[in-house]
């Protein structure tokens, strides 16, 4: 069954892998390839891999000077994509939408830009200990040119922040609040709109990490009241190499631009130059046509099936998770219980510990066995530390994921369990040896 028979229907993955050449495979001899990595990078489908090769076909050039039929295609395309994006994510004004290489790119050009121009000696950024590196290090330099202080809100040892708290790090020296919609590791489902009120009546500036959020649930802008947000392609069903940067028109009016060059200016002259009008400011250079015209081909696959039943896939499969793997002895589960908090609480991934082996030997013992997973920091050192760990294990799900293919995943995960068991032998088992 293709999409349209499948948006038509009850969201069951089995009617949308089709869609999915690349899970069409076995590893490994005759192993199923179960891909459950798509918090680190998802697959595509047919209709966002044909829309690259077709624009490179038959539309691709580069875009808006050109005075030429593929210059002007390519520009209605690349445009037409800001557009899809816009809705996608319930911005105001589609000259809000800036084109960058990805979530680590457009939150860099905030820090740089918005950054350098607002914060200064003794100003305080709030950050939370849940932020991925690309969340973190970027707020670090501005710290580091600045003179300003970085501050955490806190958070339970379950992973839920304490935004009762949050009044009493909002003080007149915070200028900026940057956080995670939805943790990388914990799978904890951050309260955004709430953060952004309280931010907001305190005259703060608020800074979203969606990377994790944008894939898999509806994003409205304007209901959550966010200043800037962001977000790659490449976690939605769309290429690499081109993500979203947010922003509210005033805050980005009022912006110098960070990268200088072609396509930003209005006017350059022998000593100065005028920036462009929005949203070329903020976009020096040749942009990323076919990825970006390729995303908007992903924004339409994903909103025929609709982000709510995606939504709602995700959570069931992560209850499955849950309950299959709470039940493995001597497993430590990261981030709030679904169970005790309910479903709303967690994003579809799921990371863990076990006592033996280490979370590399782990994820390499489930390659064995065709079940693709992450392991390592994840790009969350900090949260690791705080959680007295080193690495963790973590599977991560989306709309092509099965309920099966969670059993594959606690079937395998069980036999490495068990495989490793302490049985009083003084020589320490190796992977190698199995």
């Amino acid at each position: 069954m293709r999409l349209a028979e499948a948006n038509n229907a009850a969201l069951l993955p089995e009617n949308l892998r089709d869609d999915f050449p690349i899970l069409a495979q076995t590893v490994h001899g005759d192993k199923p390839l179960v891909f459950l990595d798509s918090a680190a990078s998802s697959q595509r489908p047919r209709q966002v891999i044909d829309a690259i090769v077709h624009c490179y076909e038959h539309d691709y050039a580069n875009v808006h000077r050109g005075i030429h039929v593929l210059s002007e295609r390519a520009t209605d395309g690349y445009e037409l994509a800001r557009r899809k994006v816009k809705e996608f994510i319930g911005a105001e004004h589609a000259h809000e939408v800036i084109f960058t290489a990805g979530t680590t790119a457009s939150i860099n050009t905030v820090a740089r830009s918005w950054g350098d121009a607002n914060v200064g000696a003794g100003d305080e950024i709030l950050l939370t200990p849940m932020e991925h590196h690309s969340n973190l290090v970027p707020w670090f330099q501005l710290a580091e040119r600045t003179g300003a202080v970085v501050r955490h809100l806190p958070m339970t040892a379950e992973g839920l922040l304490e935004v009762d708290r949050l009044g009493e790090f909002l003080t007149d020296k915070t200028k900026l609040v940057a956080f995670t919609a939805v943790s990388n590791t914990l799978g904890t489902v951050n309260p955004v709109a709430e953060i952004c009120r309280q931010a907001r009546e305190a005259g703060v500036v608020t800074v979203v990490d969606a990377a994790q959020s944008a894939p898999h649930m509806a994003t409205d802008v304007q209901a959550l009241g966010c200043d800037f947000l962001a977000f790659s392609g490449h976690k939605l069903c769309g290429p690499s190499g081109v993500g979203v940067l947010y922003g509210r028109e005033a805050l980005l009016e009022a912006t110098p631009p960070f990268l200088g060059g072609g396509s930003m200016i209005n006017r350059v002259y022998d000593d100065r130059f005028t920036p462009a009008d929005l949203p070329a400011k903020f976009e020096a250079g040749t942009p990323p046509i076919a990825p970006a015209i390729a995303l908007g081909a992903a924004i339409d696959y994903l909103q025929a099936i609709g982000l709510e039943r995606i939504h709602a896939h995700e959570q069931a499969l992560v209850a499955q998770a849950w309950e299959r793997l709470s039940a493995i002895e001597g497993i430590r589960l990261l981030g709030p219980s679904p169970v005790e908090h309910g479903a709303d609480i967690r994003a579809g991934l799921v990371s863990f510990v076990l006592d033996r082996p280490h979370a590399h030997d782990i994820a390499q013992l489930l390659d064995n066995e065709g079940v693709a997973v992450r392991a390592g920091h994840h790009c969350t050192q900090p949260l690791h530390d705080r959680l007295g760990i080193t690495a963790s294990t973590r599977a991560s799900f989306y709309l092509y994921n099965t309920p099966a293919e969670i059993d594959a995943l606690a079937d395998a995960l069980a036999g490495v369990r068990e495989r490793f068991k302490p049985s009083g032998r003084k020589r320490r088992r190796r992977v190698e040896d199995f």
